[in-house]
């Protein structure tokens, strides 16, 4: 066996779920650095979990002898830093939104291939049981022709939340419950059902004293011809994620875990009895496998070490920021948005309410 990737994470907060992601795959990876603007948080983090070096500079960070820059920075960061960590000759893994714009996203792709190196953003959520088990369903013919889909995320967030210098900002967190909260389950949509073929959208600031949005609904048109509704708020009484599809024979609905919806138990129903039996054992065809941080990264191995597709590659998150511009772009000027977004979209170089940034 090959010795374990070298990795490095970048932001201490959500970076400790990458930790532990790498650290249940103790054969193939190492975490050997971390990265903090707060150093001693960084160093904290590092002795709670047994990394060797911590720093508090993100240049000095990259001189590590790394295969993986994993960057859980601030949102605003991922473009820049993701972009030095190709320069520098790393493989990267990187948060959602991997970059600001589809401008970056782009971008991103051409360094990419010139560097050499593999860019992998992070959609954990696609990686569960609940997920697998309806894709076999579509592999054994079970799953007919999409009708409608909702996504439901309905969380609940607090003054005290937004009690920090980049969150609820559009200068550090690129927007709000859009990005930050229901990107996940948004990417699972179009995970399964394909791509978008026209947006329409409306989003409102009810819940909090913030700049971003905190609510947020959408009406979309897949390329498909099935419909699919979004409904995104930070004012839930309880936290709660739900994904629900209707195909010609079979009706799947995820659980209801605001963090975790892919994972099972997930609902598989049939009208008829004995479709419905055959839906059961086909369910129980799925092996149960490491889900989440750990399954991406499991598989982020095969295809570093072995060649192959990423678990998530550059033109599969691209999807989830075409999403992002277009909800924005349609909340703004009230018109429905057709998809996909060229370069000559006035929201291509950026979605934030200021002028559009250029991409070096």
């Amino acid at each position: 066996m090959s010795r374990p990737l070298k990795v490095g994470v970048v932001g201490c907060g959500v970076g400790v779920g990458h930790i532990k992601g790498y650290q249940e795959l103790p054969d193939l990876y190492s975490v050997e650095a971390l990265c903090d603007i707060d150093p001693a948080r960084a160093a904290a983090i590092a002795g709670e979990h047994g990394v060797g070096v911590s720093v508090g500079d993100f240049d000095a960070f990259l001189e590590q002898e790394l295969d993986i820059v994993d960057i859980c920075t601030p949102s605003a960061l991922h473009f820049e830093q993701a972009k030095k960590a190709l320069l520098a000759g790393r493989h990267v893994v990187v948060e959602k939104p991997f970059a600001s714009s589809l401008a970056e996203a782009d971008a991103l792709a051409d360094l990419e291939q010139q560097s050499g190196k593999r860019l992998c953003p992070v959609f954990q959520y696609r990686f569960a049981d609940g997920i697998a088990q309806l894709l076999h369903l579509r592999e054994r013919g079970f799953v007919g022709k999409a009708y409608t889909a909702t996504v439901e995320t309905h969380w609940r967030r607090l003054p005290a939340y937004y009690d920090n210098s980049w969150r609820g900002r559009w200068a550090t967190e690129l927007g709000g419950c859009m990005i930050t909260h229901a990107i996940h389950n948004h990417d699972m949509l179009t995970h399964v059902l394909g791509p978008i073929r026209s947006v329409f959208a409306r989003t409102s600031t009810r819940v909090n004293p913030i700049e971003t949005e905190d609510c947020a609904a959408a009406v979309l048109e897949m390329a498909d011809g099935s419909l699919a509704t979004l409904s995104v708020t930070l004012g839930a009484e309880e936290d709660m994620s739900r994904l629900r599809f209707c195909f010609e024979g079979l009706t799947a609905e995820s659980n209801r875990s605001p963090y975790n919806p892919g994972t099972a138990p997930w609902r598989f129903i049939a009208a008829d009895p004995e479709r419905q039996r055959a839906i059961d054992a086909a369910v129980a065809e799925v092996e149960p496998a490491p889900q989440r941080y750990a399954g991406q990264f499991l598989r982020l191995h095969r295809a570093l070490t072995e060649g192959g597709r990423l678990p998530v590659s550059i033109a599969d998150a691209r999807p989830s920021l075409e999403l992002i511009t277009a909800a924005y772009h349609s909340a703004r000027t009230g018109e429905a948005v057709r998809l996909p977004i060229g370069r000559d979209h006035p929201l291509y170089a950026g979605w934030l309410p200021r002028p559009d940034r250029e991409v070096a």
